[in-house]
């Protein structure tokens, strides 16, 4: 009895790429992708061409130019004499502390207020289905331009400050005051704030294209080396808990790891701040913070907040009510149940719309040359591409620069959210 074991092997055939299943998928993909190319060689030649007719080389050549123009608001030194691509990096760094601030402040408050809106408080379920609905249902940039108009026009001026030998000698208080122990001043022209110095610093670092504080990269070295090793505890105390079922206790080596480094590094530095004080016609010393970044900050953490808490909201919802009620039932109570339960498995639902909601609120940042705040819409897409007319090249190197910031931003929110899926067995 003759029996058929493996099938005759024909010899490899050109036809075989259409026809073979097994080889017509990366056929495809090859075809595309060669047409995908010649489409971006056709239109990348088309461009050059009529640029070349206008009389137009295209080159990044316009970053090393002089930039002429000043930048309020500044992380790292700059003055007009700097180039274009200097200016570039301020408004990158302006964007990039945005973006930064607005998803902390927007995240906390979104969870806040989508768990809120569960409450069983019928008044305080309300009031957050008002903020939410008004908030989302209203143009961020509306929301941005009001915030400035508050900011600017009903804060006082610095002269209000004012103490003169008459007030005093007739009692009288200045019609306003500093606040947090004559710390901090809230004018029309900015909020004036405590500037960090040190009597030690450890100086700059000058790479040709931008300048490092060392102090400040001191800071975070120190600070991230602590939570590295503060991880390592508590990962140490879980396999000591799960080998042995007793859970040594870490709170202490996590409040002298987290905070004993730094605080010495900070007194060793000679650290101390410089309270702002009113002299001439406006506060010196300390940091002006421009009403432009506060009201852009205001706005995209409440306008996002309120998209992040349907967000929570719905993944809250999304995790069965016997989760609930077996928690209920071992003598959890509803806020230990909620962080402890809830939340956790909530996570894998919410964590994939939340990062279109940290890509948006990074993307409208761009809505601050509404209030003459230059991040990098302003400078590179706005000063700099008038000044030099490089419109093509300012605004591929936008794109690029946002696409960077939008894909860093999703692999690293895709890799958290790969540490909290449910790990199946």
């Amino acid at each position: 009895m003759t029996m058929a074991t493996d099938a005759p092997k024909d010899g490899f055939r050109l036809s075989m790429l259409i026809y073979d299943t097994r080889y017509r998928s990366y056929t495809i993909q090859i075809v595309v992708l060669v047409l995908f190319a010649l489409a971006v060689a056709w239109l990348l030649n088309n461009t050059v061409q009529n640029l070349a007719a206008r009389g137009k080389e295209f080159n990044f050549g316009f970053l090393w130019q002089r930039a002429g123009y000043d930048i309020g608001q500044q992380l790292i030194p700059y003055n007009n004499d700097d180039n274009h691509f200097r200016a570039l990096l301020v408004g990158l760094l302006n964007t990039l502390v945005v973006a930064f601030f607005g998803c902390i402040f927007a995240t906390v408050l979104g969870v806040i207020v989508g768990v809120l809106r569960l409450s069983r408080n019928w008044l305080v379920s309300r009031l957050m289905t008002v903020y939410v609905e008004m908030f989302r249902n209203v143009p961020l940039l509306l929301w941005i331009l009001l915030s400035y108009v508050i900011l600017s026009e009903t804060t006082p001026a610095p002269r209000d400050f004012r103490v003169t030998d008459e007030m005093v000698a007739a009692g009288q208080e200045p019609a306003a005051s500093m606040m947090f122990f004559d710390s901090v001043a809230v004018t029309n022209r900015g909020t004036n704030i405590p500037a960090p110095l040190f009597e030690r610093g450890l100086g700059t670092l000058d790479l040709g294209f931008m300048t490092l504080n060392l102090n400040f990269w001191a800071v975070v070295v120190v600070i991230a080396a602590s939570v590295f090793v503060n991880r390592r505890i508590l990962s140490h105390a879980r396999a000591t808990q799960e080998s042995t079922g007793v859970r040594p206790v870490t709170w202490w080596k996590s409040i002298l790891v987290l905070f004993a480094p730094v605080i010495v590094l900070l007194i060793a530095m000679g650290f101390h701040l410089e309270i702002p004080s009113l002299k001439g016609f406006n506060f010196q010393g300390g940091i002006l913070v421009a009403h432009s970044f506060t009201a852009l900050l205001i706005a995209l953490t409440l306008y996002t907040a309120a998209f992040i808490a349907e967000i929570v909201r719905a993944g809250i919802q999304a995790i069965s009510r016997g989760q609930s009620e077996a928690a209920f039932a071992l003598g959890l109570r509803p806020n230990r149940t909620m962080s402890l339960i809830i939340l956790p498995q909530a996570l894998r639902v919410i964590i994939p719309p939340l990062i279109s909601q940290y890509l948006n609120l990074t993307k409208n940042t761009s809505l601050g040359i509404a209030v003459s705040y230059l991040d990098l819409r302003g400078t590179l897409g706005g000063i700099t591409l008038n000044q030099t007319g490089r419109e093509l090249e300012c605004m591929l190197l936008m794109m690029l620069i946002y696409l960077s910031i939008s894909l860093m931003i999703s692999a690293a929110m895709n890799m958290y959210n790969k540490s909290v899926q449910l790990k199946a067995r």
